[in-house]
C-alpha cells in the first residue's frame, strides 16, 4: 500500500512538471488563435491580454501543488494538445481533490465528446447538459471493457478487465436489445469484445452500452413494474450503481443473439440505475453466426 501511495505520489509530481514544462517553453502555442508567451498565466489574444488567477489547493496539506494550481485555462488547453489523453487525465486526477473534480467535470466531458461526438450529440438532444453518471463513469464505458470476477456476476466466468484502443457504439444495435415495447427507447450498445478459447465457456463476448435519458425510459418503468430485484452484491464496474438483471427479469429479446452472433440461450447482460448496460454472451463458430438471423 505505501510503495502504491510513493508510486502514485511521484507519477503525479511528474504529471504536473510535465504540464508546466509544455507551457513554459519559449515559444507560441497555437490553439484556436490563443497564444502561450513563456508565462502559463498569461494568455494572449489577438488585441487581449488575460491573467488569469490561480487556485490554492485547500483540500488537503500533503497536496504536491501547495504553492497553487495552473489555472483551469491553462490545463484545459494543454490537454487539448494532448488530445484529452485519458491515462494523462487519470494520473492528474490523482493530484489532489482540486485535480479530481476539475477532470470530471472537465476534462473527461471533453474526452468523451472529441471519441464519440455524434452518440454524444445524441444523448445530450433531451435538453441535459450532462449525461446519466457523470462524465467520467461515460469515459470509461468507452475504453474499458470490464471483464469479470468468479463469483460475480456471470457466476464463474472469470475473465480480467482491460483497456480497448477503439469501439464501435450503435444505435441501430441497440435496438436488438429491446423488448418490441421498449424499442421507442435510445440505447447504443458496442461491438462484442471477443475473449477466445475460455475453457469450457467457449469464445467469450462481452459488450457494454448505454441509454439516452434512463431516468424516463420504457426499460426502467418495466423494470419497476415488475419488481426486478438489484444484484445483492455488485454494483456498475463504471459508475458504482446498483444493477438490475435483464435476464431475471425476462426482458432479453431473441434479437439480441442475432445482434452478437451468438446462442440465444447464452446472452445475459445487466442494467445499473445510470442506464449503463454490460452483458456477455457465448460467440457461435463464425460460420454459423455468419448464418445467424434476427427474430
Amino acid at each position: 500500500m505505501l510503495a502504491a501511495y510513493f508510486l502514485t505520489y511521484s507519477a503525479t509530481v511528474s504529471l504536473i512538471r510535465f504540464l508546466k514544462d509544455i507551457l513554459q517553453q519559449k515559444f507560441y502555442f497555437l490553439v484556436s488563435e490563443i497564444r502561450f508567451l513563456g508565462d502559463p498565466d498569461q494568455i494572449v489574444m489577438p488585441h487581449t491580454k488575460l491573467h488569469v488567477k490561480q487556485y490554492r489547493c485547500i483540500h488537503s496539506s500533503s497536496c504536491p501543488c501547495t504553492k497553487g494550481h495552473l489555472s483551469e485555462d491553462v490545463i484545459l488547453l494543454a490537454f487539448q494538445q494532448l488530445n484529452w489523453n485519458p491515462r494523462m487525465i487519470a494520473t492528474l486526477s490523482c493530484v489532489c481533490k482540486w485535480f479530481d473534480d476539475f477532470a470530471k467535470r472537465v476534462l473527461w466531458k471533453e474526452f468523451c465528446h472529441t471519441r464519440a461526438p455524434k452518440m454524444l450529440e445524441d444523448l445530450a438532444s433531451s435538453g441535459s447538459h450532462s449525461v446519466d453518471g457523470s462524465w467520467k463513469a461515460l469515459g470509461k464505458l468507452l475504453l474499458y471493457c470490464s471483464g469479470c470476477t468468479k463469483g460475480g456476476l456471470f457466476n464463474n466466468v472469470q475473465v480480467p478487465g482491460h483497456f480497448v484502443y477503439r469501439t464501435r457504439f450503435s444505435r441501430t444495435s441497440g435496438k436488438s436489445f429491446l423488448l418490441p415495447q421498449c424499442r421507442s427507447d435510445v440505447l447504443y450498445v458496442s461491438d462484442p469484445c471477443e475473449h477466445l478459447d475460455q475453457g469450457d465457456e467457449g469464445d467469450l463476448g462481452f459488450f457494454r452500452g448505454i441509454f439516452k435519458s434512463f431516468s424516463v425510459s420504457k426499460v426502467r418503468k418495466m423494470l419497476i413494474d415488475r419488481d426486478a430485484k438489484f444484484h445483492p452484491t455488485e454494483v456498475c464496474p463504471y459508475c458504482k450503481a446498483k444493477l438490475w438483471s435483464m435476464l431475471q427479469a425476462n426482458m432479453v429479446p431473441r434479437s439480441a443473439g442475432g445482434r452478437l452472433g451468438a446462442y440465444d440461450e447464452c446472452v445475459e447482460y445487466y442494467v445499473c440505475l445510470n442506464g449503463h448496460m454490460l452483458g456477455i454472451c457465448t460467440l457461435l463458430p463464425l460460420s454459423d453466426s455468419e448464418g445467424a438471423s434476427e427474430v
